[in-house]
């Protein structure tokens, strides 16, 4: 695994226990700016073991997922989730906009977006998985007939 894979999927992993913690305490608003962190330092992992560079700083998940192949893998469900995402990231930060998203983050909703973000984190990790597994060179073991 490349080194930045390594990272941003800890780091990704680090973080689901903190939107949880929100989650627990009601905290919706900061919940979903964190699950879209988590979605996109796993988009990130996936750029950086795919194009093996440090991933750009982009915050624009479906845009990191086109950037680093994986956009064709997503399911059409993937792909609502992050965008259902993507306006966590920068409504939680700004006061115009936090009461609008603040009344569409029910606990139902607020559930569903945390137990989709865990999903997405497995997801991730066995596609990152099947894909190490398939760009693999061949064993050392297997050699070849000498001339």
């Amino acid at each position: 695994m490349y080194d930045k894979t390594e990272y941003w999927l800890k780091t990704a992993e680090d973080d689901i226990p903190v939107a949880k913690k929100l989650l627990e305490s009601k905290d919706y608003l900061w919940m979903g700016f964190i699950c879209h962190l988590v979605a996109e330092k796993l988009l990130k992992a996936v750029f950086a073991e795919v194009v093996k560079e440090v991933p750009p700083y982009d915050h624009k998940l479906l845009n990191i997922a086109r950037l680093s192949g994986i956009l064709v893998d997503l399911s059409e469900e993937q792909k609502k989730f992050l965008g259902r995402l993507q306006p966590l990231q920068i409504e939680a930060r700004y006061p115009s906009h936090r009461e609008k998203i603040k009344t569409g983050l029910t606990d139902e909703i607020s559930k569903e977006i945390f137990n989709e973000t865990e999903a997405f984190l497995c997801w991730t990790k066995q596609w990152l998985e099947k894909s190490r597994q398939t760009t693999q060179t061949p064993s050392d073991s297997i050699t070849t007939p000498s001339k």
